[in-house]
């Protein structure tokens, strides 16, 4: 195990895979759920706003890794995977800091409003029927 010297929160290696994946699995699926045609755009913006994270979340969404674990031919097959990895974050971190379960919440619903950002107007249904379901997620645990 390891402990992060900006709190008392102990986190093993699997625990920060987890919750790397579900905070850029989410922007991912926001990504995949865009109408506009620039996923690419999405996924810049969700990302830069999980780069901004503080506490504990943010060292762990900021280290350099190759666990993020991104797997899927389709929208269905990623949320399948993605949607739980929110919920066992939240699970995770409401067992050991309800502080940080706050803040990854905030800092995942930043992400998917900042890749939800349209170019015009407002989010298409299908941003918005997709930050639902990970909003959802998070609140599952």
């Amino acid at each position: 195990m390891t402990k992060n010297s900006t709190s008392s929160i102990t986190l093993t290696d699997q625990d920060k895979s987890t919750l790397r994946t579900a905070a850029y699995g989410a922007v991912s699926l926001m990504a995949a759920a865009d109408a506009t045609g620039k996923p690419g755009k999405v996924a810049t913006n969700g990302s830069i706003a999980l780069s901004s994270a503080i506490g504990t979340i943010g060292h762990v969404l900021a280290a350099k890794s190759n666990d993020i674990i991104l797997n899927g031919k389709s929208v269905a097959e990623l949320a399948d995977h993605v949607l739980p990895a929110l919920t066992a974050a939240m699970g995770l971190l409401h067992k050991q800091s309800p502080a940080e379960a706050d803040n990854f919440r905030s800092t995942v619903l930043v992400a998917i409003e900042a890749a939800a950002q349209p170019h015009e107007g407002r989010p298409s249904p299908t941003s918005t029927a997709m930050a639902r379901k990970i909003t959802g997620a998070l609140d599952a645990a």
